[in-house]
């Protein structure tokens, strides 16, 4: 058996790039639930206060929980220049196209095989 550890994707919203999502292991799913668990704990008591300071909070939660899934998740991508420079992780989350990065972040999800609870967090 030959088991590759990461699977390769073509990007469907940008054309030429492609990106390399890591697989999810045993021990890669202990360490992001650990980086996760209180990250994730906060969401539902945010997302039950209706208010505007509830609302802006969950989103930060959110966006700080899908960082981490970026930074665990994302192995490679190729095709993409940000500014001139070869994109990286770090770059495509900071500078690079919204859409990508959603697209991205699905791709993670799916091989992670993320309930919806999960993905919600």
């Amino acid at each position: 058996m030959n088991y590759s550890s990461s699977v390769a994707y073509e990007s469907m919203v940008c054309p030429g790039v492609r990106y390399t999502v890591r697989r999810m292991s045993l021990s890669r799913r202990l360490e992001l639930a650990k980086e996760v668990r209180e990250l994730s704990a906060k969401l539902p008591f945010l997302s039950a206060d209706s208010g505007l300071e509830g609302k802006i909070e969950s989103a930060v939660v959110s966006a700080e929980v899908d960082h981490l899934y970026m930074k665990w998740g994302l192995r490679s991508i190729a095709g993409l220049e940000i500014d001139g420079r070869p994109a990286t992780g770090a770059m495509l989350l900071e500078d690079g196209p919204e859409e990508l990065c959603r697209e991205v972040l699905d791709a993670i999800r799916k091989e992670w095989g993320l309930t919806e609870d999960e993905r919600k967090n």
